[in-house]
């Protein structure tokens, strides 16, 4: 009897001690899923408390009307057309092509929702005075989406590649400000955005874990981004 008590009372508290780590481990990653919408809250927050400030009217008159250029239409999907080319080099990702594209359209549809959604409920005149949908601005929401993804799929495999992309998010955005097509808070609030969209959408990742190409290694379909036109091309590695 005594050893059988003894058995049940191992069994109790090996099942707590389960139950204990478990609690423990999704308190971690809890904490871990938190982290990630750090950046894009302080964007926002930033951006919120900068919009029709005079220091932002200040830092136009320094910044603004210095480029003349629309290489920012092309800047901002760059980030995307590493990812591919990565691809096609068999540079080593988080997700194979098919998921990198699923994740890819769903959080720029989101973000193109999200900023058009804003455009058209906040009245807000660009810097030249063109119209009234500065804020938030559209290209630097799509940059740094685009950035956000490569960096979710590299940041494990090639941190360097993973953080290239914010180089021409970052450029883009300093162009619609340099362009006078945005104010600072309008391309830090298209960042927050793009940002945070991204974060959520790998968050739930797993919901979405579909993929008829997944034992297709040879194949690789792509977007195919250009001015004012969007399209698929694809690509047979033999």
């Amino acid at each position: 009897m005594k050893t059988i008590n003894l058995f049940i009372l191992s069994l109790l508290l090996f099942n707590t001690n389960i139950n204990g780590q478990h609690i423990i481990a999704d308190t971690i990653q809890k904490k871990e899923n938190w982290k990630k919408f750090i950046v894009p809250t302080a964007l926002t927050g930033t951006a919120l408390l900068l919009n029709n400030s005079k220091l932002e009217k200040d830092l136009q008159e320094k910044l603004g009307g210095h480029a003349f250029t629309n290489i920012d239409d092309y800047t901002r999907f760059l980030p995307a057309a590493q990812m591919y080319i990565a691809d096609i080099a068999g540079v080593t990702s988080q997700n194979h092509w098919f998921d990198q594209t699923k994740n890819l359209g769903i959080s720029l549809l989101l973000t193109d929702l999200v900023t058009t959604r804003f455009k058209r409920s906040i009245d807000k005149k660009r810097p030249s005075g063109s119209n009234n949908n500065a804020f938030p601005s559209a290209h630097s929401s799509y940059a740094f989406t685009t950035a956000t993804v490569i960096y979710e799929e590299y940041k494990d495999s090639n941190r360097i590649f993973a953080y290239s992309g914010y180089g021409f998010a970052i450029a883009t955005a300093g162009l619609r400000v340099a362009k006078n097509a945005h104010f600072v808070s309008d391309v830090l609030l298209g960042a927050g955005i793009g940002i945070g969209i991204v974060k959520m959408v790998y968050l739930l990742d797993h919901l979405l874990a579909w993929n008829p190409f997944l034992k297709m290694d040879n194949v690789v379909i792509v977007p195919s981004v250009g001015y004012k036109s969007y399209g698929l091309a694809s690509r047979i590695i033999f």
